[in-house]
């Protein structure tokens, strides 16, 4: 049977009896369960706010628009941001005709703080930051860059949804001022797609609420609530967007959310196993993570010097791994800063993602690692 590199485990007769009260109640938008999800989420993450989206992508986009219009940022201002990282991310700052400014990786393949201050300049407003395959990397020296220059953090927290450090959830740490995550089809946490949008700043959850519905100051959910002949009267105050989740997406993320340490901690397990079978292989670099305990291991990714030699020989074993990411200044409409980053542009050409889902076990684990060592010791 083929392996695939990424797949969602659903807990399907409970998914279903949530998504069957949303029929059966009518009401399969927002409000209801997206309102108990969000409650859930909070209770989770230790977040003061979490809004519930229709994907992260919009989250990303909604975070760099609200802190550019409440921070006074004007166009041609610049964020900071990764190359390695799926074009959402850096699709958000150009959506607010902002300026991706691209800084290089570590061995973590997050942000490296030390490139970060050597790109930052008089038009830099503030730094996203994507905690890769769920890896927090030097995120607590990147809030400290941050602060001593008056920057806005951003996380990209697509992958990490159930990362901990020290059981403390990095969302929430101080200096960081917006999270998104990813409820996307393959994650962690998955629905079909969604996302959740977390300020620390309550004034810009309150303005996000507004914008995710349309601009409307008051949501159908809220006013089917209300008494009297009033209730359908509501002001426009932003010119807004549709980008709120629904309640058939929640439901399915209530039910996940419960399996998701769970879940999590089973792919600790299985990255163990890999990390066990390369240890000591000079000609495989394991892209470590500094909390392995408690990391979230949406991707697992080795360093190889054949990477395509090396897909073409797991997909001829039925083992069909995938690429996270290409180096988006590769991409034309980022290619000003082609060559600035050294590091990301090497790694890209030779990072590959194996397996790494709830399905497999440690037994596929070992027949893909074997095939792996195969490889690259021919």
């Amino acid at each position: 049977m083929a392996i695939q590199v990424l797949k969602p485990k659903y807990h399907v007769e409970e998914c279903l009896e949530e998504i069957r009260e949303c029929l059966e109640k009518g009401w399969t938008g927002l409000g209801f369960k997206t309102v108990a999800f969000e409650e859930k989420w909070k209770e989770y993450t230790g977040h003061d706010h979490a809004h519930f989206l229709n994907s992260a992508t919009v989250g990303l986009h909604l975070a760099v628009e609200i802190l550019k219009k409440e921070n006074g940022w004007k166009e041609g201002d610049e964020i900071i941001t990764t190359p390695i990282t799926f074009v959402s991310t850096n699709h958000a700052i150009l959506y607010e005709k902002l300026v991706p400014r691209f800084a290089d990786v570590d061995e973590f393949l997050c942000l490296d703080p030390e490139d970060v201050k050597r790109k930052i300049n008089n038009k830099t407003k503030a730094v996203m930051f994507v905690g890769y395959g769920g890896r927090v990397g030097k995120l607590k020296e990147i809030i400290k860059i941050c602060k001593e220059n008056n920057l806005k953090l951003i996380l990209d927290a697509a992958h990490m949804s159930g990362t901990k450090v020290d059981g403390i959830v990095p969302g929430t740490w101080d200096g960081v001022d917006v999270t998104v995550y990813s409820y996307q089809a393959v994650k962690n946490l998955p629905t079909a797609d969604s996302g959740m949008i977390c300020f620390a700043n309550g004034k810009y959850d309150e303005i996000c609420r507004k914008l995710t519905w349309l601009g409307i100051n008051k949501d159908t959910y809220a006013r089917s609530g209300d008494k009297g002949t009033y209730k359908w009267k509501y002001d426009v105050e932003y010119l807004g967007y549709k980008d709120h989740g629904n309640s058939i997406m929640a439901a399915i993320g209530l039910v996940e959310l419960k399996y998701l340490d769970e879940g999590n901690a089973y792919r600790r397990e299985l990255v163990k196993c890999y990390n066990e079978m390369f240890e000591g292989n000079s000609k495989i670099n394991i892209i470590k993570a500094p909390n392995e305990d408690e990391c979230s291991f949406h991707i697992y990714e080795i360093e190889v010097d054949d990477r395509d030699g090396l897909l073409e020989h797991l997909q001829k074993n039925d083992i069909y791994p995938g690429v996270h990411y290409r180096d988006n200044t590769e991409y034309e409409m980022y290619s000003y800063d082609h060559g600035k980053c050294p590091n990301a542009h090497r790694i890209s050409e030779r990072i590959i993602t194996l397996p790494l889902h709830l399905e497999l076990t440690k037994e596929d684990i070992k027949h893909i690692a074997d095939k792996v060592i195969e490889f690259v010791n021919k």
